[in-house]
């Protein structure tokens, strides 16, 4: 899924981060600035479903507006596996052992 906030909030005329909070403050949602910081420009990791409602209502948005599907990057098991078979030239890459940069041994897999 993508996280369409920011672009959400401009549509509705809210241009700044502090702004947001603020409204989603005086609708009962208090939000750390670090926490805002995150949903304003990344992808949050996780959010309440009460906050979506709240982030909904504020800014007068349904959930279709604020979460974009982005099926192209679901694949299932083996997926990858396949398209990288296909693509090789036949013969196994050598495979690569992590060493620590301590210069320790790493545990036996």
């Amino acid at each position: 899924m993508k996280w369409n906030l920011r672009l959400t909030a401009a549509n509705k005329g809210i241009w700044k981060a502090s702004e947001l909070q603020r409204s989603l403050a005086e609708h009962g949602l208090v939000i750390s600035a670090g926490k805002m910081s995150g949903l304003w420009s990344g992808q949050p990791v996780s959010l309440k479903l009460e906050d979506l409602d709240v982030i909904c209502v504020v800014l007068g948005c349904e959930i279709a507006d604020l979460l974009i599907p982005e099926p192209e990057k679901v694949h299932r098991p083996g997926q990858e596996e396949t398209v990288r078979a296909a693509v090789g030239s036949g013969t196994a890459a050598p495979k690569v052992i992590p060493k620590r940069r301590d210069g320790r041994s790493l545990p036996p897999e």
